[in-house]
């Protein structure tokens, strides 16, 4: 059965980015040092057209999260860290140029319609403005025998984490101190995480956390 998994790199004080967010800083003050580690894998750098690389034991995370990924869910803010309708957005065409990384279907949560963009590389982009059950409903469909990955921002996984939706959650934690910004834990209106930990992969400068819920 497709899964619905969340992977996301966090700070020892919660957050999962920093203060301040701007189109040349989508991460918030301080947030790009959440994701050093894994902008270093080759993994990472082979996605994103770029040589070189690490091969270590955050690699082979990194592998693993994208070998198992059929389709990804996101937020508004994830695609383009624009709001408002879409004429008005500066960077409507989102980050990643003509060729995302993605490679699969990718459902991107907003409240203003659009018709689907396809891009290089097999990513198409489409746009639910129905919410998050219509968007895990359509992204299952799509991902065929893989998972389906839930990215950010922090309010699409306090959805999902309130709904009871999230079948795995992976954190990367980073001994980093933020201070401010978007804390993953925020918001959820004393929902219950039926969750436990099934894995810990310890790595320099990041701690690998897996948790599931129980079968």
């Amino acid at each position: 059965m497709t899964r619905l998994t969340f992977d996301i790199s966090m700070s020892l004080d919660g957050y999962i980015a920093g203060p301040n967010p701007t189109l040349e800083e989508p991460l918030g003050e301080g947030g790009e040092l959440l994701h050093e580690w894994g902008l270093a894998t080759a993994t990472w750098r082979e996605t994103h057209g770029r040589p070189g690389g690490e091969r270590n034991i955050d690699d082979e995370v990194m592998a693993e999260v994208f070998a198992r990924s059929g389709a990804t869910i996101m937020g508004r803010r994830m695609f383009s860290g624009g709001e408002g309708p879409w004429e008005d957005d500066p960077n409507a065409d989102a980050w990643w140029g003509d060729e995302p990384p993605f490679r699969h279907p990718v459902f991107v949560l907003t409240h203003h319609a659009r018709e689907p963009v396809a891009k290089e590389g097999g990513t198409t982009f489409t746009f639910v403005t129905d919410g998050i059950e219509s968007a895990a409903e359509q992204a299952r469909a799509a991902a065929g025998d893989k998972d389906v990955g839930i990215g950010g921002g922090a309010s699409v996984a306090q959805q999902y984490l309130r709904a009871g939706l999230l079948d795995e959650v992976q954190l990367h934690v980073v001994p980093l101190l933020l201070g401010g910004g978007a804390r993953l834990l925020d918001n959820l209106g004393g929902a219950k995480l039926d969750l436990e930990q099934v894995r810990v992969i310890e790595a320099p400068g990041v701690a690998h956390l897996t948790y599931r819920r129980p079968s």
